[in-house]
């Protein structure tokens, strides 16, 4: 099995990756890439939950949504959000409505608020010692221990929709492993 593809601009990508050029983008200048800053990797464990049980595509096309109906994932203003707050989010078109989803992302911003968590240095110490998955034998995985222990550590702290596989795919987005295909030209 192929784990990349040739696409028609030439460039050889992870298969995963579709012709939409919403997906060719968030492959070529985001996935994989690394994200340190605390709005940042706050999005990214929001919108890894919103993802579960749906497509990555599905997350992409609302991205826009979420930042608008989020704050643009301020912390601080998604940590004051209402119940009235809630049904409003609830009747938005622009973003995936599912109201344990979106209590999630408030009791989240409450956490890092409440427990004055710096996500970067939380989030990367859970890295792996080596980012780069090996060329030979190469598989993509769902979990690896090392996002177990993520998910863990933020079950303890008391995170929601932080599984072990939406963990994972936070690694794989945040850069904290390389999971390029080997013969993906981001690989390198």
């Amino acid at each position: 099995m192929s784990h990349t593809r040739l696409h028609s601009d030439g460039r050889t990508r992870c298969s995963w990756v579709t012709d939409d050029d919403i997906y060719v983008r968030y492959h070529d200048l985001e996935w994989g890439s690394e994200g340190r800053g605390q709005r940042e990797l706050f999005e990214a464990i929001c919108l890894e939950g919103f993802q579960a049980g749906l497509s990555w595509i599905t997350i992409l096309k609302r991205r826009e949504g979420f930042r608008q109906a989020f704050e643009n994932f301020d912390i601080e203003k998604v940590a004051r959000f209402d119940a009235n707050k809630i049904e409003e989010l609830m009747l938005n078109p622009g973003i995936i409505r599912n109201r344990a989803k979106i209590i999630s992302v408030i009791n989240n911003a409450n956490v890092v608020l409440d427990k004055k968590l710096d996500l970067t240095e939380l989030i990367w110490s859970h890295a792996p010692k080596v980012r780069q998955t090996p060329a030979e034998g190469f598989t993509w995985q769902a979990t690896s221990s090392e996002s177990v222990a993520l998910s863990k550590t933020l079950r303890k702290l008391g995170f929601s929709f932080v599984g072990p596989t939406t963990m994972y795919a936070l690694m794989q987005s945040s850069g904290l492993v390389q999971d390029h295909a080997p013969g993906c030209f981001r690989r390198a």
